[in-house]
């Protein structure tokens, strides 16, 4: 046996691609997509007719140029999305422009319109998790979504408050980000960590007690892997959203995989409440967070912008 294979006996395996050969390749439950994802997939002649179809669709449906382009983008994460229905069994998140991070109602907007469309290509919204940053006002979009019926995936989440935010909200599923908590511990203090003092992976790892010892149903999807080690640490999480390179390395190593996680390890935090001001304030006083945050909003944005010349060039 693999550790690709004991992992998924202990975990829900999550593919983070837009890759469809590679999601087949792996055969995850779920998979995950984002605008860095999407731009590259996009840009590979294979997709060549998702594209062509997306662009077909913002021509006839936008009034205007920029209106053509902003239907054209919506419609090809959709179409992404609907084809890897195809491939997986379970959920696809589908992400939301990061512009909206800071935007409730926008957020909503967004998420009941890629809602309307996969409905349009017969994709039940049950098949489907919304993608937003996990700001206050992405977790405030969540929870009235949830309240609607439509599941949502908070991204971008690198701290302890953010993840009481989000379960008080409802939120259906989180994914923190252990790579990218790794990489800014490194770059801050010049040292290097093994797997089992991972900020990231301790991070996840503190996240899955508190809620599986307060009884919280959200879901915890660890993502932004940097090596094997960080997933090995994780294993018996809920769900981790893996890379096919990393899902590669698991695929041809056969040595034994210990589960690290299970609902009975409890937990050293005490039950907490969140409203904004305590939000805030605790985002304020947590430098890593506060800048990984916003790091990732740019870099979503700036994939974003590239996908919409990219569309916008063509239209």
């Amino acid at each position: 046996m693999t550790k690709l294979d004991a992992l998924k006996q202990i975990t829900t395996v999550v593919a983070d691609t837009g890759d469809f050969e590679a999601i087949k390749q792996f055969e995850p439950t779920d998979a995950t997509t984002n605008p860095s994802l999407l731009l590259k997939a996009a840009q590979q002649i294979a997709y060549a007719g998702l594209v062509e179809d997306a662009l077909a669709y913002g021509r006839k449906q936008g009034s205007t140029h920029d209106k053509q382009v902003e239907t054209a983008m919506d419609k090809l994460a959709v179409n992404f999305g609907q084809r890897i229905t195809q491939v997986v069994p379970g959920y696809v998140s589908t992400e939301v422009d990061a512009q909206l991070s800071f935007d409730t109602a926008g957020t909503i907007d967004k998420a009941l319109r890629f809602i309307r469309l996969y409905e349009e290509q017969g994709v039940s919204r049950d098949r489907i998790l919304i993608k937003t940053a996990s700001t206050w006002e992405g977790i405030e979009a969540a929870r009235e979504l949830e309240q609607q019926g439509i599941k949502c995936n908070l991204t971008l989440l690198f701290s302890f408050g953010q993840a009481v935010a989000c379960a008080e909200a409802g939120v259906f599923l989180i994914s923190p980000f252990v790579g990218r908590i790794l990489d800014w511990y490194k770059a801050s203090t010049g040292e290097d960590y093994s797997a089992e003092t991972d900020p990231g992976v301790l991070s996840v790892q503190r996240i899955y007690r508190y809620y599986k010892a307060h009884g919280y149903n959200t879901v915890v999807m660890g993502a932004s892997f940097r090596n094997k080690g960080e997933i090995e640490q994780l294993a018996g999480c809920d769900r981790l959203t893996i890379s096919p390179a990393l899902l590669e390395e698991l695929a041809a190593d056969t040595g034994k995989l210990k589960p690290m996680l299970n609902p009975e390890l409890g937990s050293n935090d005490a039950r907490q409440s969140m409203d904004e001001q305590t939000f805030r304030w605790q985002m304020n006083e947590d430098a890593m967070a506060t800048e990984k945050l916003a790091e990732g909003i740019r870099k979503f944005h700036a994939d974003y912008l590239e996908l919409r010349k990219l569309l916008s060039d063509k239209i």
